[in-house]
């Protein structure tokens, strides 16, 4: 019997992707309910923003093809915030959405692929010819090049026999683009005359992790990375942490010092070069990255190219003379243990408000968290402490949602799609109340599907980031503040475990779940202080001055 467009697009869709973020309505109703007989997992989630924010989360923590699914119109416009991010963080992701239907638009629909070309995202339109291959085809698109895809499934073709019912073969990938050997060979002269080289890497450089790790060694150069990339060199003595707005004051000190800096796979925005102050005025800077073009102004080398090929090439230009016995001929024996993420202000028991000092709380808690932890953080001040005081076990272990378009709100709708990926890690889960407001129906979907996740509020009853920007230069604070909200009830009401941290005597409750085994979901909700302010909110701060 002939199958209809929606079965053929579920059946496509299950031989591309393990799992499916969903929410249902009346444009993708069919196509959920043949998945229903496939074997690809549905999560279902309760904000539409949440099908594709958990689908990027889901790919940026294990690599596998993102899948989300909504309907038409207002389902598909609610997407939109996190569909942008996802653009932005260059995320192959396949999002499956009603649409108007083949006769024309109807008063309620609304220009959905020019509103997707808007935020970087390509359209494909499914037919009733072939959809298996459309379907097919929008996944290697996306796979490809790196890149959201809509897939819009006109209303009237929901339920229409397919005249080609066939799911045709992934095509075999791309070859990765082989980088220019005399770039290359370039490059590898400027790293062997180096004194005090640097490997920054990014999250681009994920694939040559343990390459750069050895041509790190080759070259007696210390290692960091931009902030979504932390953990790529965890355990690797003389590696500094995390570069740029969020490094500890040693580790800037230091990264200043570097007169050849080589950045893989990594797009050094303003955050990682600390708007553009990172590295010394004279330093040597060799960018690899598949971008068309360097960057960053910054940049004097640029090789174009796959990161692993790259990084090979320059292992082979290497002139076979024996690392050095101690890099930076000593200078750098600060960062022999690798910790100097850590060499950060420790905090006090209690701000001098009486609330929470954040980097006390953290410190705690980064000693009772077990070392398989994987770290979702929505934006917001307090990226300023989950980001920087807690430990990072490998690559991959930090998803940090919202940073690519400086959107808050994310942290939630995220969540379960680094929960469903990693079920095996404790799935930490950074907000803030104003994020956390924003993004409060998808705490039920991460209570729903998560093993174990501990969801930390940063709760200052305030968007504490605009109060420190823009309070601080005598603006009305009347809109940065938020009646404090007991989210420990809420959470309970959902039905996790929670717990109100006021003082740190109360972290004792996480510490008793965590003992128990950390079942299902824990929050704390913990009350910090508005008073103190993360080094990196400062740093903007002041350059917002200079400017003005």
């Amino acid at each position: 019997m002939t199958r209809t467009v929606s079965e053929v697009v579920a059946a496509a869709v299950a031989a591309l992707a393990d799992d499916v973020f969903a929410l249902m309505g009346n444009g993708n109703a069919y196509i959920l309910d043949a998945l229903a007989r496939t074997p690809a997992r549905v999560t279902a989630v309760r904000h539409e923003a949440a099908t594709v924010a958990s689908a990027d989360a889901y790919h940026r923590v294990c690599g596998r093809l993102a899948v989300a699914t909504t309907t038409y119109g207002p389902g598909f416009t609610n997407t939109l915030t996190a569909l942008a991010e996802a653009a932005r963080a260059a995320t192959p992701l396949l999002l499956v959405v009603g649409d108007a239907p083949t006769a024309g638009p109807r008063p309620w629909d609304v220009a959905q692929p020019q509103l997707a070309a808007a935020v970087g995202a390509v359209t494909m339109v499914l037919d009733a010819a072939a959809p298996g291959r459309t379907t097919v085809e929008a996944a290697a698109h996306a796979l490809a090049h790196r890149v959201p895809v809509v897939l819009a499934l006109p209303y009237d073709l929901a339920t229409a026999p397919a005249a080609d019912d066939a799911v045709p073969a992934m095509p075999p990938p791309p070859a990765p683009a082989t980088p220019d050997p005399t770039a290359l060979a370039q490059a590898a002269r400027l790293l062997q005359a180096a004194e005090r080289p640097l490997v920054l890497a990014g999250r681009g450089a994920k694939a040559a992790a343990a390459q750069l790790r050895t041509l790190a060694d080759r070259l007696g150069a210390l290692t960091a990375t931009s902030a979504p990339a932390r953990g790529l060199f965890a355990g690797r003595p003389y590696d500094l942490g995390v570069c740029g707005g969020f490094a500890s004051e040693p580790t800037a000190d230091l990264v200043r010092q570097a007169d050849v800096v080589l950045v893989v796979g990594a797009g050094l925005n303003q955050f990682t070069t600390s708007f553009g102050s990172a590295f010394a005025p004279g330093a040597r800077v060799i960018q690899v990255d598949v971008a068309e073009a360097p960057t960053h102004p910054v940049v004097g080398h640029y090789v174009r190219g796959d990161a692993a090929l790259a990084v090979l090439g320059l292992l082979e230009g290497l002139d076979g003379r024996p690392a050095p016995a101690e890099p930076w001929g000593g200078v750098a024996a600060a960062a022999t243990d690798g910790r100097l993420q850590f060499a950060r202000p420790a905090g006090d028991d209690a701000a001098p408000d009486g609330r929470l000092d954040p980097r006390t709380v953290m410190r705690r808690l980064d000693a009772l968290l077990p070392a398989n932890r994987l770290v979702v953080s929505d934006g917001g001040h307090f990226l300023g402490w989950a980001n920087t005081y807690l430990d990072l076990p490998a690559a991959d272990s930090i998803t940090l949602v919202g940073t690519a378009t400086q959107a808050i709100g994310l942290g939630f709708p995220s969540a379960p799609g680094a929960a469903v990926a990693r079920p095996d890690a404790l799935t930490v889960v950074a907000t803030g109340d104003g994020g956390g407001l924003m993004g409060l129906p998808d705490l039920d979907t991460l209570i729903r599907c998560a093993r174990s996740a501990l969801v930390l509020v940063f709760n200052d009853a305030a968007y504490g980031a605009e109060v420190h920007q823009y309070g601080s230069q005598g603006l009305d604070r009347t809109p940065m503040v938020i009646d404090e909200v007991d989210f420990a009830t809420v959470a309970r009401g959902l039905g996790a475990a929670a717990a109100t941290i006021a003082r740190l005597e109360d972290l004792q409750a996480v510490e008793d779940w965590l003992g128990a085994g950390a079942p299902g979901t824990f929050l704390a909700d913990l009350r910090i202080s508005q008073g103190v302010v993360a080094p990196y909110i400062q740093e903007i701060v002041q350059r917002t001055l200079v400017r003005r």
